[in-house]
Order: C-alpha cells, then sequence, then structure tokens
C-alpha cells in the first residue's frame, strides 16, 4: 500500500488505517423474479418444515413471538409475518466499532470490508518456511499482522487456534492476545456457550470501557454458527442470545454444502442457507427487540471424489453474489466467505480462487468479506499468501470502482494542449491523477533480464521479506498498562474456575 497525496499541503500523507472496497459496478446475478422466488421458497421453509432449536430459552422467545413450537422435536416454525416484522425491527447499517476510530466498519452497504480468514490449525512459519501446530503466540502475531495491513479492515477468527492453552479455556486466551495485538474491529468465531460468552462479553467491556460504552461501540462481533440443514448447537444459541443482550453485533454463518446439507441446485442450495440464517436473526430480534445483527454465509458444493468441501468452485462465485442480493433484499448487511482456497501453496490455484471470489462478493457489495491468509481449505496461516490475497483485493478494489467520467478525466484541455505526437508525462494533470493508478506491492514488473538477475525472484518471494519484516517491526497501538492487567485476571479467574 502506498502513501496518498495530502491535498492541501502537497505532501505524502500516511496510508489509511483500513482501505475498504467501494464499489460502483455491482453484480446482478439474480433477476428481479428470482429473488421474488426464492424469498417465496424460504418463507414456505420457515413456516412449514421449521428450524431446530436445542434450547429451551431460544423455544421460549419465539413461542411468546409467534411461532409455532413442538416442543417434543424442539422445532420452531416461523411464521411470514413474524418473520418480515423481525427483519424490518433489525438495526439497519450497524457500527462494528474498533479501539482506533479510524478503523471503525459501518454496514450501510457503500463499502465492502476483508478480514482475515479463521480458525486453522497450522502456520508456515515465516522464518523456516515448515509447518507447525498454531499457537496462542501465533494468535497475537496474526492479529499484530492484521493490523498492519490497510487491505484487511479487521480481524476475524481467530486466524489460528491457540493449540498450546487449555482447551476449556482457549476462546478467552485467544480474546487477551487479540485485544492486545490489533486496534481494529474483532468478530469472534469460536466463542460458545452461555458461561463462556458472559466472559468474553466481560473482557470486551473492560477494553470498551463499560457495558455502556461497549454497546455504544461495540469493538467485538459474534458469529454463531447453525448445524446444517436447519438446525442449531445450544451452545451456539446460547452465546448469539448473550452477545445479543449486551449489545454486541451478531451474524449467523451457514455453510451449506450441496449434495451434502443443501440441494444439489444453487438456488436449494440458497434457500435452506438463506431460512437457517434469517432464523436465527430472528430469534435475536424476538429475544432482545433492536439487537444489532447482519447476515453470514459461506454457500459451497460437496467435492464430488472426497466428500468434502472444495474451498473454490464457479458455484461458489456465483452462490456469493447470490446470498448477498437475497441479504439485501431483506435490508440486512452480508458478511460472505470469501478467498478461503482450497489450495495447498500460494500458487496459481490459490490466485484463480481468490480473484474470482473476491470479485464475485465485492461486485455484489457484501459488506464484509472473511477471508485472507489460510490455505488447504481454512487449516493454513501463511502470511506471504495474505499478502498475495491483499495484492488481489487491491486488483479487485479498482476493477470494482469502474470508470468515472467527468470534466476533470476526460481530460479534454490537456488533450488540445499536448495534440498529435505529444506526451502527457510532464503535465500537471499527470501528476496530479497517478496516484489513481493502481501499483503492485509484490507483483512482479522486472523486465525479464532484471528477474534473472535477481535470482528468478517472484512475487512470493517479496510477500515472504514483506511478511518477514512486518512481523520484526509493527508494533500496533497498546493498551493501558491497567486494561491489559484486568484481561489477564479474567482469564486466570476462568481457568481456575473451569479447570
Amino acid at each position: 500500500m502506498t502513501s496518498r497525496p495530502d491535498a492541501a499541503h502537497g505532501r505524502r500523507s500516511a496510508p489509511p488505517r483500513i482501505d475498504p472496497i467501494v464499489p460502483r459496478l455491482r453484480w446482478d446475478v439474480l433477476s428481479r423474479a428470482d429473488i421474488e422466488r426464492i424469498d417465496a421458497a424460504v418463507m414456505e421453509v420457515l413456516a412449514e418444515v421449521g428450524v431446530r432449536f436445542p434450547l429451551a430459552r431460544a423455544l421460549d422467545a419465539l413461542e411468546r413471538g409467534g411461532c409455532r413450537v413442538d416442543r417434543a422435536s424442539q422445532i420452531a416454525r416461523l411464521p411470514e409475518p413474524v418473520v418480515r416484522a423481525a427483519l424490518q425491527a433489525a438495526p439497519k447499517a450497524p457500527l462494528l466499532a474498533a479501539r482506533d476510530p479510524e478503523c471503525d466498519l459501518v454496514l450501510d452497504g457503500r463499502r465492502c470490508y476483508l478480514s482475515n480468514d479463521g480458525c486453522g490449525v497450522w502456520v508456515v512459519d515465516p522464518e523456516s518456511g515448515e509447518r507447525r501446530p498454531s499457537t496462542k503466540a501465533d494468535v497475537a502475531d496474526s492479529a499484530r499482522f492484521v493490523d498492519a495491513v490497510p487491505q484487511v479492515s479487521y480481524y476475524w477468527g481467530p486466524v489460528v487456534t491457540a493449540e498450546d492453552v487449555p482447551l476449556v479455556s482457549r476462546p478467552l486466551h485467544e480474546l487477551e492476545a487479540v485485544f492486545a495485538s490489533t486496534s481494529k474491529h474483532f468478530q469472534a468465531v469460536d466463542v460458545v456457550g452461555e458461561d463462556m460468552a458472559r466472559r468474553a462479553v466481560g473482557m470486551a467491556r473492560v477494553v470498551a470501557g463499560g457495558a455502556a460504552e461497549l454497546r455504544r461501540r461495540p469493538l467485538m462481533s459474534l458469529i454463531a454458527c447453525p448445524i446444517d440443514p436447519l438446525s442449531n448447537e445450544a451452545v451456539s444459541l446460547e452465546a448469539a442470545l448473550v452477545c445479543a443482550a449486551a449489545g454486541v453485533p451478531v451474524g449467523f454463518l451457514s455453510l451449506t454444502l450441496a449434495c451434502a446439507s443443501a440441494p444439489a441446485t444453487m438456488a436449494g442450495n440458497l434457500v435452506v442457507n438463506l431460512a437457517a440464517v434469517i432464523a436465527g436473526t430472528v430469534l435475536l430480534q424476538l429475544a432482545s427487540p433492536g439487537a444489532p445483527v447482519f447476515l453470514a454465509s459461506a454457500p459451497s458444493v460437496m467435492d464430488l471424489k472426497t466428500g468434502g468441501y472444495t474451498g473454490g468452485s464457479p458455484e461458489d462465485y456465483l452462490l456469493a453474489a447470490a446470498a448477498t442480493q437475497m441479504a439485501h433484499h431483506y435490508g440486512l448487511a452480508m458478511a460472505m466467505g470469501t478467498q478461503a482456497t482450497g489450495a495447498k501453496e500460494p500458487g496459481w490455484q490459490a490466485a484463480v480462487d481468490d480473484a474470482l471470489s473476491t470479485l464475485a462478493s465485492a461486485s455484489a457489495g457484501a459488506e464484509m468479506m472473511n477471508g485472507c491468509g489460510l490455505l488447504d481449505g481454512s487449516k493454513t496461516l501463511s502470511y506471504a499468501h495474505l499478502l498475495m490475497e491483499a495484492e488481489v483485493y487491491g486488483i479487485v478494489q479498482k476493477v470494482a470502482a469502474g470508470i468515472e467520467v467527468t470534466d476533470e478525466t476526460l481530460a479534454l484541455d490537456v488533450i488540445r494542449k499536448v495534440g498529435p505526437s505529444g506526451t502527457y508525462l510532464a503535465e500537471k494533470h499527470a501528476r496530479a491523477q497517478s496516484g489513481e493508478i493502481w501499483r503492485p506491492g509484490v507483483w512482479d514488473r522486472s523486465t525479464h533480464d532484471a528477474w534473472l538477475a535477481a535470482g528468478n525472484r517472484g512475487a512470493l518471494q517479496s510477500a515472504e521479506e514483506r511478511a518477514r519484516e512486518i512481523l520484526r517491526t509493527h508494533a500496533p497501538e497498546p493498551l493501558p498498562d491497567d486494561v491489559r492487567a484486568e484481561l489477564r485476571r479474567h482469564v486466570e479467574r476462568a481457568e481456575a474456575e473451569l479447570l
């Protein structure tokens, strides 16, 4: 990322802390008729098939709100008027705040924010190049790395899990590491259960400055995952309800897999995917009216050879764009799984997956795109790969911005002045506008001879060097000592009570 001209003083200003995509071009995968048919199918599934909620507190809230609840099967059927009213009541353009206000995310449909991917268990060591299990130190390092990269607007996950701490307190160790290592927004993924969620919210309140301040400026949000198809896990529901009551934004994330947890057809996949996340959203509005919410999705297809997740297929890109269209139809922001390649190394397969998935999500206007940095179907963190994905993001950012046509950009006065056989390089217009031309960070544009002289050093080698530099030099805005000490006490208290 290069610095930008300071218009007032003619100097180069510091690069922005975050650099979201602001798309002018939009890709509508679904026609208006398509949207209406999918919407009708979703409402029919919610009302007639229903969704399983294996938690008495959730069933109570749904029943009070007008849903038909079968206690024996734990299935709630959600009538269309109840669903419509809940979606209408959900706040629009929720704020996902950050310790650094320059890194605040506003989910108003105008910007697309990228995060890292989450919950990997391996790290490509940036010094040795060896793959090894992830640790709490890697959680801190990855948060610090994200803090340094402006293309990545918020921290999702954690990127990798802290495999070297007790399982019962692992999410709190990870929160401690993340809050201390980045001043960007944190979207938690592995916080589950009522007790753990209350402890996590308590830690977020310490960082925010109290319960009221966390509600006003939520520094943390939560991803809650249904159990596809059309079911939930009690501990995930408990965490979502606790966070919603505290004013922490929540998004239900469905990862439907065609031929396994969803129909083989893309339209059927969308129906199951959307019904699951909308049902969770309705629950939160009934339990905590006005709670900040968003939709989250990562629909995909089953690999027909292995039965596993593909991590990149043509269907993924279409499903991403279509699900985002549907979220906006319901008046909600979308967090879309993006760049989660199945490639084992940052090569051509990863580049194709990342470029097409980012273009699909950004062109559809997904407010959040989760996320970059992991290989092998979201298992292995590679810092060099994250930087190369940031480069892909920058290219998509430029494409999505489209072509601005104004008197200044048409440049007729300059064209008249230069005339035939002239050059534009010395013109003030060229100097003024050259900052808008995309420039690579790690891509190789050298001549072939220069490339040979450099020892065939390409984009990957440049990314590896840049990654090592960031890890050696970048220091995030520190937490006050008393806040860090209080976070440590929360973790120690939890371990004393849970172990």
